[in-house]
């Protein structure tokens, strides 16, 4: 250690005295908090020679000098004593050569508590270091089912593979997403050249988003930076110049402002009402420019169903706006192919654009942020923004009335249902067709099968269990041939059209339309900016309905038109009352009903169903990035992860 001390070196002591008086209170003491906790006999780990982010250390690991710093280590021992003396040469050895040796620390809860070298680290958080190195030993609390605990063990599983220790999230799910969306499959080791990347690209995020935000914007970093990935790619991040990186930082920050809540979705479950003295000066508006309104299908309007129902709505609007609106639309956009679609689109001048895949989701925001100008509405369910408005429908209500005709139908109660992605939505659909049917049928049961398992032949499975009747696909495409669509009857020939829920999302795109022409479009939008809209009507707005045969009995015709009406009018639900899924009661209360946010984010079936919600192994390898996106919560396949047992692997 150099023996001259300079004047700099003696004035930045009394800098950092100065600061450490004014923040008061001292560092944290580890023991203290194992105490307090009840972990007398803490499982420890040593994790070797680590780099540690200077802003991760907290506190010390015994009594011992803590009083000797304030909060953040700063000094706070008066000058001319040997603590001040120390400091002040350890400061001018700094700037003379540098601080090379390591100090020893204890990692709990991804925190960091100093048991030797606090001068060293008080110097060098004074100067704004960003890290320190040092030979850590990890202290691995007992598993509890505390959100914090939990995300902590999925850190540990995270920094097994990557050995990066200076991300944090808020969420549960958020380290495993990280390693999806950095391009590394689950179980994969990180190589040195990865974390160098990776360091680069956060590092320069951070510098961006701690500029813009300030020291009031409440969220963590990592949070933002997730975010951030899921809509740049992250590949993209680790070459762009820092000038684009602020501004696209910038630019989507509005959407970052959704990380503030936990609760960032504003349903909207029927059309708002328009206000009645500006009503019929609305009706008919006045020297509106003509509209241009693109659609992009994720597939073909032969081929696809889904496509052709939205297809039917566009062809919908432009005749009921003829004159008023030109529509076009753009076919087979993919993941990869969608944002060139929708600069597409912009540039052939459309000024409102429906992306009709929950997978054009990424592009469409990503479109947005980059031409505000530019209304984009994509069709998906519980995703919220603010550069996009979402939509949906409530086909659960549809499907509870099928449901009702099935029970009321089947003399042996066998009942089967395909459903397709095990995806937030759909879940309530196959739910409720089953609440219909036990309504009508107490001894209905309902076998469910999906086609985007792999290997099933699901129309085998049903004549073995003697099914009578199948709700099968909503709608076919125009390049389909058959009638195993909707609710059907079995027969030798060919199936027995009973029932089909119908899809009018016309009906939907019109009132979009009137919206915009009549000026009332941003009273949608959500007065909290911390919320983004999602459109989700039902059959009282007529975007879905059922149509049933004209050979049905009568007696179920009434009661089917009966139920019909109490649900367009509000005064039942399909999930009102006691419910019990396949593993017990999951609504005890008889005179309470299931909020949308509950019905939307089912996960457990109906105690009258018989068959399971797909893992993610389950599913067909096309099926998957759909249920990465929208999948109800507990579908993807966890990692054995880390418990207490085999905490020494590491």
């Amino acid at each position: 250690m150099s023996g001259s001390i300079s004047n700099e070196a003696i004035s930045n002591y009394e800098k950092a005295l100065s600061i450490g008086k004014k923040e008061g209170k001292t560092p944290l003491i580890l023991d203290n908090i194992l105490k307090e906790q009840k972990i007398l006999t803490p499982k420890e780990i040593p994790l070797g020679l680590v780099q540690i982010p200077l802003e991760l250390i907290v506190g010390t690991k015994t009594e011992g000098r803590a009083n000797a710093f304030s909060k953040n280590f700063y000094p706070i021992i008066e000058q001319h004593t040997e603590f001040a003396d120390k400091w002040i040469r350890l400061y001018q050895s700094h700037v003379d050569e540098g601080i090379r040796d390591p100090i020893q620390a204890y990692e709990y809860m991804n925190k960091f508590y100093v048991m030797e070298g606090n001068k060293r680290v008080s110097v060098l958080k004074y100067l704004e270091a960003a890290t320190i190195q040092g030979n850590v030993i990890r202290i691995i609390p007992p598993r509890t089912e505390e959100k914090e605990n939990k995300i902590y063990y999925e850190f540990m599983d995270f920094y097994r593979l990557s050995g990066i220790n200076y991300i944090w999230f808020s969420k549960e799910g958020s380290f495993a997403k990280l390693q999806r969306l950095t391009g590394k499959i689950p179980d994969s080791v990180w190589t040195e050249t990865e974390k160098t990347n990776f360091n680069s690209v956060y590092t320069r995020f951070s510098k961006e988003f701690k500029l813009k935000a300030g020291k009031n914007f409440n969220i963590t970093i990592g949070d933002a930076f997730l975010s951030f990935i899921e809509i740049y790619d992250y590949k993209d991040l680790i070459n762009m110049e820092q000038s684009e990186m602020q501004q696209k930082v910038n630019k989507y920050w509005e959407e970052f402002k959704l990380l503030l809540t936990d609760d960032p979705l504003e349903l909207q479950m029927t059309p708002r009402q328009e206000n009645k003295k500006n009503f019929f000066m609305r009706l008919i508006p006045v020297n509106v420019p003509q509209q241009r309104a693109a659609f992009i299908y994720g597939s073909t309007i032969i081929k696809s169903g889904w496509t052709y129902a939205h297809e039917l709505g566009r062809r919908y609007l432009q005749k009921t706006f003829e004159g008023q609106i030109n529509t076009s639309y753009y076919e087979c956009a993919t993941e990869e192919n969608a944002e060139e679609l929708l600069n597409k689109a912009v540039e052939d001048g459309n000024n409102l654009i429906f992306t009709t895949s929950p997978l054009l989701l990424k592009a469409s925001l990503k479109t947005a942020v980059e031409h505000t100008d530019v209304k984009i509405l994509n069709c998906s369910l519980n995703m919220a923004h603010r550069h996009i408005r979402t939509y949906y429908a409530r086909m659960y209500e549809p499907k509870f009335l099928m449901g009702a005709v099935a029970g009321a139908l089947s003399s042996n109660g066998k009942i089967g249902y395909i459903a397709d992605y095990p995806m937030l939505g759909n879940i309530a659909n196959i739910n409720a067709f089953a609440l219909g049917a036990k309504m009508v049928n107490a001894n209905a049961q309902i076998y469910l099968e999906w086609t985007k398992v792999k290997d099933k032949n699901i129309h085998e499975k049903f004549l073995k269990n003697d099914v009578q009747y199948i709700s099968g696909k909503d709608i076919l495409s125009p390049g389909e041939i058959g009638f195993h669509f909707g609710l059907y009857r079995l027969e030798e020939n060919s199936p027995l059209n009973v029932a089909m829920p119908v899809w009018n999302w016309g009906k939907f795109y019109e009132q979009m339309i009137r919206n915009i022409m009549n000026g009332s479009w941003k009273y949608d939008d959500p007065s909290d900016d911390t919320k983004g809209l999602n459109y989700w009507w039902g059959m009282s707005a007529g975007i879905v309905d059922v149509f049933c045969s004209k050979h049905l009995p009568i007696g179920t015709a009434r009661l089917i038109a009966l139920l019909r009406k109490t649900i367009c009018s509000g005064d039942f639900n399909p999930f009102s009352g006691i419910l019990y899924s396949q593993n017990g009661v999951v609504q005890k209360n008889k005179n309470k009903s299931m909020s949308p946010e509950e019905i939307i984010n089912m996960n457990w079936l109906a105690e009258n169903i018989i068959g399971s919600i797909p893992k993610m192994d389950d599913l067909k390898e096309k099926a998957k990035p759909m249920i990465l996106l929208q999948g109800v919560e507990g579908i993807e396949k966890k990692n054995k992860g880390i418990t207490n047992e085999n905490y020494g692997n590491f």
